[in-house]
């Protein structure tokens, strides 16, 4: 007999409800851990602020990153492919992995 899933209530707070925008995220890791620190960076800046760190184990870095790509099949199948569209010299934000 299938278990039943347990379901979990997630609270948002007043503060958090707002989100922070990030276009740049820079990747760090350890064998106990990964860190990601979220960041926004503006055309024309040379820094970027850090607005969010996150750090989790590799265990869940493993889950994010299946849920991530899950729901980017699930949106491209809805919205169609997401294109990668970079000016040649300006870019910023998030990188293609090499």
């Amino acid at each position: 007999m299938e278990k039943p899933k347990q379901q979990i209530n997630v609270e948002i707070g007043n503060g958090e409800v707002q989100g922070t925008y990030s276009n740049f995220a820079f990747i760090t890791h350890s064998p106990a851990e990964f860190i990601i620190d979220f960041a926004r960076i503006l055309p024309g800046m040379k820094k970027a602020k850090v607005h969010s760190r996150i750090i989790m184990t590799p265990q869940h870095a493993r889950m994010l990153f299946k849920a991530l790509e899950n729901n980017i099949k699930k949106f491209e199948d809805r919205f169609g492919e997401i294109k990668n569209v970079v000016e040649p010299g300006k870019e910023i934000g998030f990188r293609k992995p090499e």
